[in-house]
């Protein structure tokens, strides 16, 4: 399974009246970036079935100028992280290449595609200073890692790092931060609410309108009217 492979098999799915739907996801400006035009679900299925692709293949993948192509390279890296008989050491590898490669990884959907399996998980049982570490970047692709890989934890009821680092980036700049954050905190309050109030307790009047948006969306009405009211008075 090679990256021409890949891309020979994904071009089969071109659309150029899809182009412009498959831009508006694009957020990134790197100036350099192109679209086929292929609907990511053509993009998902391709990656499965090349789900076993080598690592050196996949990094190829990544040197593409095409969205939907790197997209799939981070789709297949998320399918081998998943994947219970994978061995350790690939995926250390992963691990490894997710950060290295990040620069490529400029986007927020990639971000979301990969962060939890590949860095995340991989994390479970080590130390977590990496996600710190990205938590302060210049990078607002690699500060969302930080905060979308504790999916994982939060999984295992582990909210401890998602609070931590929702602290660091609270009052982040950008807006896809502020969106990942708000999101990340709301799903960690669902395994500890009392964390989840003394958070918006704390940061209810100066968080950006997205980060409090995505934190407060699923609680209950009473709770999101006393929250609400607070950010107002």
């Amino acid at each position: 399974m090679t990256a021409g492979e890949f891309i020979e098999k994904l071009s089969s799915f071109k659309d150029e009246n899809e182009i412009d739907k498959v831009k508006k996801f694009f957020k990134g400006n790197d100036g350099i970036t192109r679209h086929f035009g292929v609907r990511f679900g053509n993009v998902f299925t391709t990656a499965k079935e090349f789900s076993a692709m080598p690592l050196e293949e996949i990094n190829e993948l990544l040197n593409s100028e095409f969205y939907e192509v790197r997209m799939g390279a981070v789709s297949i890296m998320d399918f081998q992280a998943g994947n219970k008989k994978v061995s350790a050491d690939k995926k250390k590898q992963l691990f490894d290449l997710y950060l290295i490669r990040h620069d490529r990884l400029n986007n927020w959907d990639f971000v979301d595609r990969g962060a939890r399996n590949i860095i995340g998980e991989y994390l479970i049982d080590k130390p977590r200073d990496i996600l710190y570490k990205l938590a302060e970047s210049e990078s607002p692709w690699e500060r969302r890692t930080a905060i979308v890989s504790t999916h994982a934890f939060i999984r295992e009821n582990e909210v401890e790092d998602t609070f931590a680092i929702a602290e660091i980036l609270v009052h982040d700049s950008d807006e896809l931060v502020n969106k990942a954050v708000g999101s990340w905190v709301r799903e960690a309050g669902k395994k500890d609410p009392e964390r989840h109030r003394s958070f918006l307790d704390r940061y209810v009047k100066t968080m950006p309108a997205a980060t409090f948006s995505y934190a407060i969306e699923k609680l209950d009405p009473e709770m999101k009217k006393h929250y609400k009211d607070l950010r107002k008075g």
